[in-house]
Formats: structure tokens, C-alpha cells, sequence
């Protein structure tokens, strides 16, 4: 095992984090590693809203080119930054086991959430938080918000804002996560948000190999049935798309919703079924939804675009 694994990263604080922890996961089977960092197209445009700047495989792109060229031997990304369809000759080599999933609402330092301090003004990049927002809350207005997770964070104290919608996965990850910070449970999460992948060359058996000793299956079934979901659904950077599997008590529980832009529609699919039978639990949830409702909203997405 002399052969040292060059582990692709982003630059941000957050994506060293889980390329250090794979790097630690690798070691500690008798592996050598080393972080080599790569910089992206969603890390030098920070002004751009990701909607805009079609965010999936924004932050990958770079990574992928340079696994592809032998720069690296395995890249690290969170999963929902993942494109559904990866690019040729790159295989998913582990999923690890999931941290939170959840949307947490960071207020200011000092202030009091509740129903009676709306309408109030929220910041988030993402499109799909904007939507599930709005659905519950119709007369705020959201702001956009990029940068870094310390850079958001600093905006919210900066800013006339009520405060900004975070994933709790990276704010714990880095021991960031506010005090007040608030879990925000009716809203649902990104395909794969909380996950990490580890990504190879389909050719590279040695790397493969060492990254199976780590790879988390339930993870990997249920992050694979959200990306299901989404394909299926052929959301993009601008459709608002949530999805949530979990495995319990041998069976998976499955949700998942499509809004448009502005809240205003929403259509929600749910289902349950043994783990055994869940390989095509992501697409069938997608046709139901399509065919009670989605397909409409959908179409105004597209006409919109």
C-alpha cells in the first residue's frame, strides 16, 4: 500500500473538512493520502446567484477535469452538489454515513423568531429554500446570499436581515452552528444534502478498493433514490425539487415535493416500501408526482425559464 491517494478538494473551509476526514477514513486502513486543492467556478463567482450560474456541477467541474487528466486519484464533494449523471469514465466510490439533513434558520445574534415578526426579510442562494419558504410564509421577501459559510454567517450580522437559511450538516461539521440556531423540520432537503461522496475513475481499481472499506450502504440507497427522484423529475439548478429517503425498521420511507419559483404551487408525494424492494422507489415516486400535479408546475418552470 505505498502508493499515496491524491484526494482532489475545493479550497473552502468546508470541503477540507470532508477531504481531511476521507484522508483520516483512508489512513486509518493502512492507506497513504494527500490533499490536493482544486479551485472552482461556484468558489471565484461568489455574486452570482446559483441559480444562475447553474449550480449543479458548479462546484465539480474543476475536480472532475482534473481527475480525469491523472492530476488526482479521487475527488470529495458533498453529494447534492453532484450531478445525477456523472461525468464519463467517474464512478461514486463511497457514500459516507449521513450527518444532519436538515435546513436550520441562523437569526441574528440576540433575536427572537416567531409567526408575528413576518413579513420579514430571509437570505438563501438556494432556489428550492426560497420556494419552500415562500409556500409557508408568502408575504417575506428573500434575499440572495453567497460565499463561504463563515462569509454568510458574517452577512447575517452585517445585514438589515432577519437572519439566513443554512444546511445544518455544514455549520456542524465545522462547530459553526449558532446557538440560536433553528431547525427548520417542515422544510424539506436538497437529494443527497448531509451527504459526502467520494468520487474515482472507473478504471482505478486500487482506489475503488480502498474506499469500499468506508462506504455506507443505507446512505448510498437512500441518497441514490432522492437522485432518482430528481433525474426523473429532470430538475435542474432552477427547479424547485426536495426530496428525504430514510431507512427504518427495514423499510424506506420516501418524500418529496416540486414548487414553483415563487411558493405559490406545491404537489407532495410520499411512500413506503421494504428496503428490498426500493431500487425503483425514486423514479415510480416521480411518475406518481408528475401525474397528480407536478407535470404542471413543471411546464410553468420551463415556460418561465
Amino acid at each position: 500500500m505505498s502508493k499515496t491517494i491524491r484526494i482532489g478538494t475545493r479550497e473552502s473551509q468546508l470541503a477540507v473538512w470532508q477531504a481531511e476526514t476521507v484522508a483520516g477514513l483512508l489512513k486509518g486502513n493502512g492507506y497513504n493520502a494527500e490533499l490536493i486543492f482544486i479551485k472552482s467556478e461556484g468558489d471565484t463567482d461568489l455574486k452570482t446567484p446559483l441559480y444562475e450560474i447553474g449550480v449543479q456541477g458548479i462546484f465539480t467541474k474543476a475536480l472532475d477535469i482534473a481527475l480525469l487528466n491523472g492530476d488526482i486519484d479521487i475527488a470529495v464533494h458533498s453529494m447534492k452538489d453532484v450531478p445525477t449523471v456523472m461525468a464519463k469514465g467517474i464512478v461514486q466510490a463511497a457514500v459516507l454515513p449521513r450527518a444532519s439533513y436538515k435546513d436550520l434558520l441562523v437569526p441574528k445574534k440576540g433575536a427572537k423568531f416567531n409567526d408575528a415578526m413576518h413579513p420579514m426579510v430571509v437570505a438563501t442562494s438556494s432556489i428550492r429554500r426560497k420556494a419552500q419558504w415562500l409556500n409557508r410564509y408568502p408575504g417575506d421577501r428573500l434575499e440572495n446570499l453567497r460565499g463561504n459559510v463563515n462569509t454568510r454567517l458574517r452577512k447575517v450580522e452585517e445585514s438589515d436581515w432577519a437572519g439566513a437559511i443554512f444546511a445544518a450538516a455544514g455549520l456542524e461539521r465545522l462547530g459553526l452552528r449558532p446557538e440560536n440556531a433553528i431547525e427548520l423540520d417542515w422544510m424539506l432537503p436538497a437529494p443527497a444534502q448531509g451527504a459526502i461522496i467520494v468520487v474515482s475513475k472507473a478504471s482505478d481499481e486500487y482506489c475503488l478498493t480502498a474506499c469500499a472499506q468506508f462506504h455506507d450502504r443505507n446512505t448510498a440507497l437512500c441518497t441514490a433514490i432522492e437522485r432518482d427522484f430528481l433525474r426523473a423529475l429532470l430538475g435542474g439548478c432552477s427547479t424547485p425539487i426536495s426530496a428525504l429517503a430514510q431507512v427504518i425498521d427495514g423499510q424506506v420511507i420516501f418524500k418529496g415535493n416540486i414548487l414553483s419559483k415563487d411558493g405559490a404551487q406545491k404537489k407532495e408525494v410520499s411512500k413506503t416500501v421494504k428496503v428490498s424492494e426500493a431500487g425503483n422507489l425514486g423514479a415510480e415516486a416521480a411518475a406518481e408526482l408528475l401525474a397528480n400535479g407536478g407535470q404542471e408546475i413543471l411546464n410553468s418552470i420551463r415556460n418561465e425559464d
